[in-house]
C-alpha cells in the first residue's frame, strides 16, 4: 500500500529500473510525442520548444534519475537532537509530505524529473500534465508503473490524473483524495488558477523576467556575452533574460549599446529601449511601462539606461519576478552591495542566470524553481521536499 512508508533500497530500485526501461523505450517515447507535436497547432515558440522530445532530452531524464538513485535518503535526516532532563531523548527530522500533487504544462520530461525527485523523497505522486503533451506522459507514466510492479510495489505511487481544467478545479478544491503539497509548473494563468483554488498549501514557481545589470566598472565583451547567452540559448526558460539596465556611465558606452543591438539582431531579437535609447533605429520605443513586468518567453528584450547601483536595484526589485538577477562588474564590492540587496532567489555576479537549475547548481534536478519565501526559495531539489517531523522515546513520563 501507498500509505506504507518505502525503504531508500526499493525507491532507489525503482528509480533505477526507470531510468532502465526509458533508455530501452526511447523509440516509443519519442513516437508518442510526436503525435503531441502534430496535435499541436499553437505558434508558441517556448511551448513547442517544451513540448518537444529528442534523444537529448531522453538522455537527460536518464540522467536524472540514475543520479536521484546515487543520492542519500532526504527522509529520516536528523535537524535537531535534546535530551530532557526526566530522561526522554527528543529528535526532529526530515520526513515525506505525503502526496503531492504537481499540474505542469507541455514538458513531458517533468513526468521524469519532477515524479523522480517527489518518489525519491518518499512521497505519492499525482500527475496532471496539459492536454497537448497527453501522449507522451502516459507514455511514460506506464514505465513507471511497470518499475513499480517489477519491484513488488502498488501503481498508486504515481498516478496520472487526466482531467480538464473544470475537473481539475473540482478537485483542487474538494480532493478525492488526500493531497499535503500541491506544485504548479507553467504560466502565470496557471499559477493564479492553482492558487485561487486549491485547498492545500501551493509551492508557487513563479515568472522569471529576469535582469542583467552592466554596471560602469563592467568588462564590455563579458557583458555582451552574458546577455546574448542569457536571452537567445533557450527562449522557453524561465531563467532566460529579458530585461537589460545600461550604467549611464559605462566608458565607451555607446560602442557597446550599438554592438548589443547589432548582436541581438543577428539572433532575430526584438528590441525595445527606454527614451535614453531611442536614438537608435533599431530599437522599438517601449510604448507601456508595464512592459518591464512580462515575462516574455520569445526573441524580445527590453534594454535601458539607470543611473547607478542605487536605481539598478529598484527597478529590479519593482519588476522582476524575484527569480535571478546579475551584475556585470569588476568591482567585488559593488557586485555584493548588488547581490545582497536584490529580492530574487538566485543573484548572479558575471555569470548567467541561465544557470538558475537544479542540475547546474548541484541538486541533481528540481522540482519547480519558487519564487515564494517558504519552505524554500529557487530550484527545490530532492532535499527540500521534505517536511520534518518530532520522535520522542521515553520510558513513562508524563507531566
Amino acid at each position: 500500500m501507498s500509505s506504507i512508508t518505502l525503504n531508500i533500497s526499493q525507491r532507489n530500485l525503482v528509480l533505477e529500473k526507470m531510468a532502465i526501461l526509458v533508455d530501452q523505450n526511447r523509440t516509443s517515447i519519442i513516437q508518442a510525442n510526436i503525435r503531441d507535436m502534430d496535435g499541436y497547432s499553437g505558434n508558441d515558440l517556448a511551448m513547442r520548444d517544451r513540448l518537444k522530445v529528442d534523444e537529448h532530452k531522453i538522455d537527460g531524464m536518464i540522467t536524472s534519475l540514475q543520479q536521484l538513485a546515487g543520492q542519500e535518503d532526504p527522509v529520516g535526516v536528523e535537524r535537531f537532537r535534546f535530551h530532557h532532563d526526566n530522561g526522554m531523548e527528543i529528535f526532529n527530522k526530515t520526513a515525506s509530505f505525503g502526496t503531492v500533487l504537481i499540474i505542469y504544462e507541455s514538458r513531458p520530461d517533468v513526468t521524469i524529473e519532477a515524479a523522480g525527485i517527489a518518489f525519491k523523497s518518499g512521497n505519492k505522486i499525482l500527475l496532471k500534465g496539459g492536454k497537448e503533451s497527453l501522449h507522451s506522459n502516459l507514455a511514460i507514466v506506464k514505465l513507471w508503473h511497470q518499475a513499480l510492479l517489477e519491484n513488488d510495489i502498488t501503481t498508486d505511487w504515481v498516478e496520472y490524473l487526466n482531467y480538464d481544467r473544470q475537473k481539475t478545479q473540482v478537485f483542487l478544491e474538494k480532493p478525492t483524495q488526500k493531497v499535503d503539497l500541491i506544485v504548479p509548473r507553467g504560466g502565470e494563468k496557471l499559477i493564479e488558477f492553482v492558487k485561487a483554488h486549491a485547498s492545500c498549501p501551493v509551492i508557487v514557481s513563479g515568472r522569471g523576467n529576469n535582469f542583467v545589470y552592466v554596471h560602469k566598472e563592467a568588462d564590455k565583451a563579458l557583458a555582451l556575452d552574458n546577455i546574448i547567452n542569457g536571452k537567445t540559448d533557450k527562449i522557453s526558460a524561465c531563467n532566460a533574460v529579458d530585461k537589460v539596465l545600461i550604467d549611464k556611465n559605462l566608458p565607451n558606452k555607446e560602442d557597446f549599446v550599438k554592438n548589443l543591438i547589432a548582436t541581438l539582431h543577428v539572433y532575430n531579437v526584438e528590441i525595445l529601449g527606454d527614451e535614453s535609447l531611442s536614438q537608435y533605429e533599431e530599437v522599438k520605443p517601449i510604448q507601456k511601462n508595464t512592459v518591464w513586468f512580462e515575462e516574455f518567453l520569445d526573441y524580445k528584450i527590453v534594454i535601458g539606461e539607470t543611473e547607478n547601483i542605487p536605481e539598478a536595484i529598484s527597478k529590479i526589485n519593482r519588476f522582476s519576478g524575484g527569480h535571478s538577477a546579475a551584475i556585470i562588474t569588476k568591482d567585488k564590492s559593488a557586485a555584493e552591495v548588488f547581490m545582497s540587496s536584490v529580492d530574487c532567489a538566485a543573484v548572479y555576479h558575471n555569470a548567467s542566470t541561465r544557470f538558475t537549475d537544479g542540475f547546474q547548481l548541484g541538486l541533481g534536478g528540481e522540482l519547480a524553481i519558487s519564487t515564494d519565501k517558504l519552505h524554500q526559495r529557487g530550484p527545490i531539489g530532492l532535499q527540500h521536499l521534505v517536511t520534518n517531523k518530532w520522535y520522542i522515546h521515553g520510558d513513562g513520563q508524563t507531566r
